[in-house]
């Protein structure tokens, strides 16, 4: 969070005054008239948008496109590097999660619906990718597993997804997904989970 909290307050400090009050012109529907006029900084406006929900580690869009309408593409483009570097710097549950999310992406289709309710996403939040992605199969898909990943937060897991597949009978995509696991060499853990969760024949009797 620090080196985000630097890169902020670095476009801060090259924010010009009539960029701020510009800036400030345009999130004046969402932020009170009282707290505008107390705003002083780049910094202190950001930090309100991270109180509101509209700026975080993750959400960097929405800055992204006021910098951009103020005429500070230079900004916006050192707000968005920051974005794609911190990407690229991912462990490997993260580059677990990106090859199960590619894979599901390619071939879950009309499955979506299923899928999100195995992973307990409600009705609403169903109807709201629904909405959002009509007819494009894919983007759906990604807005799923945003979705998902985002209420799970830090506690999600790739063997929760190749378990759901299975439980949605989509064993052909989970199959797909421990092949690229295993060619990049990161199945372990999630092959020895799945067969701990399996059903085991019973000995007894």
């Amino acid at each position: 969070a620090s080196s985000f909290n630097s890169v902020l307050l670095g476009i801060s400090n090259m924010l010009k005054e009539e960029n701020l009050e510009q800036l400030k012109f345009l999130v004046r529907d969402h932020i009170g008239k009282q707290k505008l006029e107390r705003i002083k900084t780049g910094h202190q406006l950001f930090e309100i948008l991270t109180e509101r929900g509209q700026l975080g580690k993750d959400k960097a869009n929405y800055l992204c496109q006021l910098l951009r309408q103020v005429q500070r593409d230079d900004l916006s483009e050192k707000l968005s590097n920051w974005e794609v570097q911190t990407k690229k710097i991912c462990p490997v549950p993260q580059d677990k999660l990106d090859i199960a999310t590619e894979v599901i992406r390619d071939n879950l289709g009309r499955n979506w619906r299923k899928l999100g309710r195995k992973l307990r996403l409600g009705e609403t939040k169903l109807d709201s990718i629904a909405t959002r992605q009509p007819t494009d199969l894919e983007e759906t898909a990604m807005e799923l597993l945003k979705e998902w990943r985002k209420i799970r937060g830090p506690e999600v897991q790739t063997k929760e997804l190749i378990a759901a597949l299975r439980d949605c009978q989509l064993n052909l995509t989970a199959d797909k997904i421990q092949e690229k696991l295993e060619q990049k060499g990161l199945s372990s853990s999630v092959v020895k989970y799945l067969q701990y969760t399996s059903v085991a024949p019973s000995f007894t009797g």
